[in-house]
């Protein structure tokens, strides 16, 4: 599953390149979803629990696919470690096992992919 969303996200990187903000690139791979046929939410809410108990702040994936993967994407110049942490931490605070942290921002496509 996690190969076609990559796939995906390459045939966006190769058509658009890099320079666009993030909300391009999302508004592209939904079309890149589609047409794939990988099943998808976009900017779904993800409620955050702590000790079991839900928070009433939620958190705002870029992307679930497959109703277990949480696809988060930026448009920066290079994934950071707090990009890491921040896919990590809704990974731990959430019942999803499979992350994707996928960077347009580069003159390649740089993926990274997490595990709870």
């Amino acid at each position: 599953m996690t190969y076609q969303i990559i796939g995906a996200a390459m045939a966006v990187h190769r058509e658009l390149g890099h320079g666009f903000l993030e909300g391009v690139y999302g508004d592209a791979l939904e079309i890149e979803f589609k047409e794939k046929m990988i099943p998808y939410e976009r900017e779904k809410m993800i409620e955050i629990a702590y000790k079991g108990n839900p928070l009433k702040h939620h958190y705002q994936a870029d992307f679930v696919c497959f109703d277990s993967i949480i696809v988060e994407l930026k448009a920066v110049d290079c994934i950071t470690s707090s990009h890491r942490s921040q896919l990590i931490n809704y990974l731990n605070a959430t019942q999803y096992r499979v992350g994707l942290l996928i960077n347009f921002g580069e003159s390649s496509l740089k993926y990274e992919r997490f595990k709870n």
